[in-house]
């Protein structure tokens, strides 16, 4: 329950002066522009910014760079729409959708429905977490390995799902990227392959392979085409086609609804967040739509799906912080270095004596949730402006952006090679009608898995099974995916029947 004089605090301290919101459209202008660059994360650009904050007061601060964040999360989907070029892991089954819109004309509704599914996400993510910290505080304390193990298997059910024509391709290239996921050293310390090369001794860096295999290989195989939209009348970026887009968002509420919870409740789980809870509620909007066939074609659900999940687990993954004292990822961990300079610990304390403090951050948060609607309708009048570049400059600029932001990431020549390989990669996959994206899902959540499946079987003494039913949460959550994944379509399947033998 809300502590109504807390609550009282918290709104006095953002609205009797407008210092803690000076740096709040700068902050998502930052996010933006960083969330939207091949290469440069949203973690990165929180912590070029962090010494900024060194000066400010808490509140400040606090809303300076979770702007940042809140701006970088919907950055990332408007690449993965307009060039296929997620911005991060959390964007990933945002591009499924978002760029075939695009490159039918449709990417000014494609944005609206990314922009209004990130908006309703991040609004509905941060309104639990006011009403629900202390009880998500709890849940996450009973989150181990198991539950996690469960979870990171739901997001590896996609794999099944994303080769309409041929589900063995779909599951090999699914099974080659749980392969690549293996090289490197084990999370035990043992050494497996590095392919004699040694920089491989921490394994394949997900993030240069993911814009090798989805961007620079999609940009290969548009060589030689004119624009990335083929009629010249659709080219134009609209407002009001944004609008219409928008519009169309609030027509699939079960979509963003769901979408929206899959995202804040995955969110909060540490080490897991957004990068699965994007794939999650992508793949079960799938299984409960009317028409599966149109996803991967530019369903609209699709985007709603992806990128309402992918902005509420931003909501989730404070949780932690705010509650335990925890960074449950990279943009967390910078928000922890935050709070250390100013001499503040998160956790039951920190609730319990500056619950106005914690309070003020939440609403300051829904209140960056309002300004990134604004921001980012007229930021999406700049950033889509790519659909009028000839691809005769557009492929070698983003191809040189895409070497540079791997370099960027790994600070070696390895990301550029990285990025190279798995250009080529993508592009044979891409001529054999293998889904790329099925190896990216395996190359990103196979090392996830693999650590905790050892935790797992640590703490069970080799018994996971066994320890399975000790574990209530772990459990249920494993009920309800067989449930989904094998009672919703044979009652669908069940009902479809029955409806023709009635028409029968």
């Amino acid at each position: 329950m809300i502590d109504q004089i807390a609550f009282s605090g918290a709104v006095s301290l953002l609205f009797t002066s407008f210092a803690p919101w000076m740096w709040v459209i700068p902050g998502l202008l930052i996010g933006l522009i960083f969330g939207s660059i091949p290469g440069l994360q949203i973690s990165m650009a929180m912590a070029v910014f962090l010494p900024v904050t060194f000066s400010m007061e808490f509140l400040q601060a606090m809303l300076f760079l979770t702007a940042i964040f809140t701006g970088g999360t919907y950055g990332g989907g408007v690449t993965a729409i307009l060039m296929n070029i997620p911005g991060s892991s959390s964007s990933i089954a945002t591009a499924f959708d978002g760029y075939p819109m695009a490159r039918a004309g449709k990417h000014n509704e494609a944005l609206g429905l990314g922009l209004a599914a990130s908006v309703v996400g991040a609004f509905v993510g941060y309104i639990l977490l006011l009403l629900l910290i202390d009880p998500l505080a709890a849940l996450v304390l009973k989150i181990g390995p198991m539950e996690m193990v469960v979870v990171v298997l739901w997001g590896l059910t996609l794999i099944a799902t994303l080769n309409e024509g041929s589900l063995a391709k779909g599951l090999m290239a699914g099974f080659f990227g749980l392969m690549l996921s293996q090289i490197g050293m084990s999370t035990t310390g043992v050494m497996r392959t590095d392919i004699f090369m040694p920089f491989l001794i921490d394994g394949i860096a997900v993030v240069p392979a993911m814009i090798g295999i989805f961007a620079a290989s999609e940009l290969l195989r548009l060589r030689g085409g004119s624009y990335l939209v083929r009629d010249d009348a659709q080219r134009d970026i609209s407002i009001a086609r944004i609008m219409a887009g928008v519009g169309q968002t609030f027509k699939y509420p079960g979509v963003l609804i769901r979408g929206s919870l899959i995202g804040a409740v995955i969110g909060a789980i540490p080490g897991v967040g957004s990068s699965v809870a994007n794939l999650v509620s992508y793949g079960e909007a799938k299984r409960k739509s009317k028409n599966p066939g149109s996803f991967g074609k530019g369903a609209p659900d699709g985007v709603i799906a992806a990128e309402s999940a992918n902005s509420s687990s931003e909501g989730g993954s404070m949780t932690a912080l705010l509650a335990l004292g925890i960074p449950g990822g990279a943009a967390t961990a910078v928000l922890l270095a935050a709070f250390s300079f100013h001499n503040i610990v998160g956790g039951p304390s920190f609730i319990r004596n500056q619950t106005d403090i914690v309070y003020s951050i939440i609403l300051g948060n829904l209140g960056q949730v309002i300004l990134l609607a604004v921001i980012g309708l007229l930021m999406l009048r700049v950033l889509g402006m790519v659909v009028r570049v000839p691809l005769a400059y557009l492929v070698p600029s983003v191809l040189a952006m895409c070497a540079w932001g791997g370099y960027g990431i790994t600070g070696t020549i390895a990301g550029p090679l990285t990025v190279a390989v798995f250009a080529g990669l993508g592009w044979l996959m891409r001529g054999s009608r293998y889904p790329v994206a099925a190896t990216v899902i395996g190359l990103l959540l196979g090392r996830m898995m693999e650590g905790e499946l050892v935790r797992t079987l640590q703490i069970s003494g080799g018994n996971p099974l066994r320890y399975l039913f000790e574990r209530p949460i772990a459990l249920g959550l494993f009920v309800v995916m067989l449930l989904v994944l094998v009672g919703a379509p044979a009652l669908k399947a069940y009902r479809k029947r029955k409806t023709g033998d009635i028409a029968g």
